[in-house]
């Protein structure tokens, strides 16, 4: 079965607490405190795996997560780091943040490598809070934790020479003939149902050539297998189109020639934009002249004629795709952008009410609060209170309707407003 379009769920490891210990020895007064910090989480990263060529690996597994760090230890014992999280992917995968659509990394090449997300770092052990003033700190510091991102991966074929046309016009035949890529060959349409592949050598250039099946009316809208197969041809440099010139089916060739010109324009003015090159295939059927010139005159451009069969005119076609290669720029991965979590965000927050009533605060602020803060020790509890009246919070929950009695949620935290 071929997959070329996935989503799935990713999560970078959350660090570790750091734990409140102190020293304890025989004939060791007042050892003081030892609390070991937290380890760091597992990152995720994407990486390409030259033997996959699907996406099939995504059918069933859907949640990938790094692993978290272990809390610190007593003795200063730092916990241990959480292990990355290596996903392999095809080449040409495209990975895009399913929410906004964007695109994140583009696995193009064949050592391509992409950090997604930085593990969540390790809590600082009580140790790391004692101070001349502060000899006893009986508070630790919480491991910071990620966030699940949901992703889709999108495999677009990597080739430079897209072949295009109607069902059973002989693309896979060419491509049988020009490389040695072995498709499946029938006399029916819609024999081939996924992309195939083939390098092509020719004198001193080598270029992959893609075979894209499925492309009717209306394949840019969903119809036939062009909707799922379209995006295999994004990132080719020419494209080769393929006409069934002998008629045999009783289609017109002009009109399928400006069928599939038409499909092509409607999913991406790129592809409409590309060069191409016009094959009229089945030569060999046609025993009226008459019907090629018809076609070139329509087409006002060259068309070269080929018998796939009898590879009249093989040699014609690749000398037309080298040196038009030659002339083109290569390829190149798409645009990305940096991925934010926010994760650095410390000053934010915003004030909702749920359906019970509860007011709840979140944001950049809160998550550093619920990470700093131990509220059974009182010097963290005053400086949580400090925090939410020197930052505001306070005065936006009165804005936002909260009177004396009413629930507050912080994180975890829920209690009564007392202003």
């Amino acid at each position: 079965m071929f997959l070329d379009i996935a989503t799935i769920f990713v999560k970078a490891g959350n660090g570790g607490d750091g734990i409140v210990s102190f020293h304890t020895e025989k004939y060791v007064a007042q050892g003081g405190p030892d609390g070991g910090d937290g380890g760091n989480g597992g990152d995720v990263c994407f990486v390409v795996d030259k033997s996959a060529s699907t996406l099939m690996d995504f059918k069933f597994a859907k949640h990938f997560r790094a692993e978290n760090g272990e809390n610190g230890g007593a003795k200063n014992c730092k916990g241990k780091s959480g292990k990355t999280l290596y996903i392999k992917v095809p080449k040409g995968t495209v990975i895009k943040e399913k929410s906004s659509g964007n695109v994140l990394a583009d696995m193009f090449y064949d050592d391509s490598e992409f950090l997604l997300q930085k593990g969540g770092l390790g809590g600082k052990g009580n140790a790391r809070f004692a101070t001349a003033q502060r000899k006893a700190p009986r508070f630790s510091q919480r491991g910071e934790k990620t966030q699940e991102i949901e992703l889709t991966l999108e495999l677009k074929t990597i080739a430079d020479v897209g072949l295009v046309g109607f069902p059973n016009v002989g693309k896979s035949t060419i491509l049988s003939v020009v490389s040695s890529a072995k498709p499946k060959i029938a006399n029916y349409h819609f024999t081939t149902l996924t992309p195939n592949l083939g390098v092509v050598r020719y004198y001193d250039s080598d270029f992959v050539v893609a075979d894209i099946p499925g492309l009717i009316e209306g394949a840019s809208e969903g119809a036939g297998l062009g909707h799922n197969f379209l995006r295999h041809i994004e990132r080719v440099r020419i494209i080769v189109h393929v006409v069934d010139i002998s008629g045999v089916e009783g289609r017109d060739p002009y009109e399928d020639y400006i069928t599939i010109n038409n499909e092509l324009e409607s999913y991406s003015a790129k592809l409409a934009s590309l060069p191409q090159i016009i094959v009229a295939n089945k030569c060999d059927l046609i025993t009226d002249e008459k019907a090629i010139k018809e076609f070139e005159e329509k087409c006002s451009s060259k068309v070269i004629r080929i018998s796939a069969i009898s590879n009249d005119g093989i040699k014609e076609m690749l000398d037309a795709i080298s040196k038009s290669l030659k002339d083109l720029p290569p390829q190149q991965p798409m645009e990305t952008v940096v991925f934010d979590e926010n994760r650095n965000d410390s000053t934010s927050y915003i004030v909702t009410v749920d359906e019970d009533g509860i007011y709840e605060v979140h944001g950049g602020l809160i998550n550093m609060l619920i990470r700093n803060v131990v509220l059974d020790d009182y010097e963290s509890f005053r400086y949580f209170q400090k925090t939410l009246k020197d930052r505001g919070v306070i005065k936006a929950l009165v804005n936002s309707g909260c009177k004396e009695g009413d629930t507050v949620r912080i994180g975890d935290i829920e209690f009564d407003f007392v202003e």
